[in-house]
């Protein structure tokens, strides 16, 4: 919401991709989703809205058809380390699987960058704090963690066999702008 806010404000040319899952509250989603909305009308904006699901290739294959992204920047995850002990199937789905999806289409349509969201769960057993970077990440303790570094495989990997630049961060609980 405040990236796409941020950059609708600076001129950028915005599509959102969300299932807008139940995980949050669904009325928080649909009510920053017509903030968007009314930025975009109101300042002249180009944005887009569309719902999907990442796991769908086919969709997604579409919607970067149908666009020249410069960049991709990828915020969706199936969140929450508890919910993950509890639901693996969900994160291997969503977080895995849709995320290589994002990376075969930035392969397909020659997307050369892209930032994605990892998380501080790929510390798992460390520590050492603060944590750093250059840090062991071979052990995180849920799936959640696990999704995560497997994320972070899967882009070196492709940045290294297609040359797509990526860049992940690793947030720890993140909320506000």
């Amino acid at each position: 919401f405040h990236l796409t806010k941020k950059m609708l404000r600076e001129g950028f040319r915005v599509v959102g991709y969300d299932n807008i899952n139940s995980y949050y509250d669904i009325n928080i989603k649909h009510k920053r989703l017509e903030f968007i909305n009314h930025i975009a009308q109101e300042e002249g904006r180009n944005w887009e809205f569309i719902k999907g699901d990442l796991e769908n290739f086919k969709n997604l294959e579409k919607v970067f058809a149908n666009n020249k992204f410069d960049l991709v920047i990828n915020l969706a995850a199936q969140a929450g380390v508890r919910y993950s002990i509890d639901y693996p199937d969900k994160y291997i789905t969503s977080n895995i699987k849709g995320f290589l999806n994002i990376l075969e289409c930035c392969k397909k349509f020659d997307i050369k960058r892209l930032i994605y969201a990892s998380s501080s769960s790929v510390y798992g057993g460390n520590n050492k704090i603060p944590f750093a970077e250059n840090d062991t990440t071979d052990k995180p303790k849920n799936i959640y963690g696990v999704t995560k570094k497997t994320n972070e495989l899967m882009a070196y990997s492709y940045s290294q066999l297609f040359n797509i630049k990526t860049i992940g961060l690793r947030f720890f609980t993140v909320y506000g702008p």
